[in-house]
């Protein structure tokens, strides 16, 4: 799964919605746990396909500079 995102005052005109309204609904809808069940619902379909290839999933990976001097 891929996450990135964007300022919300960049949201093209053809979401067809102002972005205040953008906003609250996608609040309202991670709030309700919308997205992690639609993730749930494409990762059923793609495997029941036979199209998710595990030989290239990343479990977790974060990547911080330290600071001069840390250890």
């Amino acid at each position: 799964m891929l996450t990135s995102g964007c300022a919300w005052r960049m949201l093209p005109p053809s979401f067809g919605v102002t972005v205040p309204t953008a906003h609250r609904r996608f609040s309202v809808w991670t709030e309700a746990g919308l997205w992690r069940r639609l993730h749930r619902v494409v990762l059923d379909e793609l495997g029941s396909q036979g199209l998710v290839d595990w030989s290239r999933a990343v479990i977790d990976a974060a990547s911080v500079r330290a600071k001069k001097g840390d250890l």
